[in-house]
């Protein structure tokens, strides 16, 4: 897999459970990449297993400054990114 679908797959992962009512709500950087913790859903509709929070690991570069840049979004909005 080629380093832009790598980013592609990860910006669509970030993308679907933002989409899905979770935030940002922790970031811990490695030499490895990143891990990123989303909250439960805010909407109460989502079936009980997916309520419970998510934790992802971004690998290229790209994801890593996407998440950065929706962090400050949702930070700025002080709601949804």
């Amino acid at each position: 897999m080629s380093t832009y679908e790598e980013y592609a797959a990860e910006k669509e992962q970030l993308d679907f459970l933002l989409e899905e009512g979770r935030r940002i709500v922790a970031i811990k950087e490695d030499l490895d990449g990143a891990e990123v913790v989303f909250s439960k859903p805010l909407a109460d509709n989502m079936q009980n297993e997916a309520n419970e929070p998510v934790v992802i690991r971004l690998g290229t570069a790209d994801a890593r400054k996407h998440v950065a840049v929706l962090l400050i979004r949702q930070q700025q909005d002080g709601s949804e990114v």
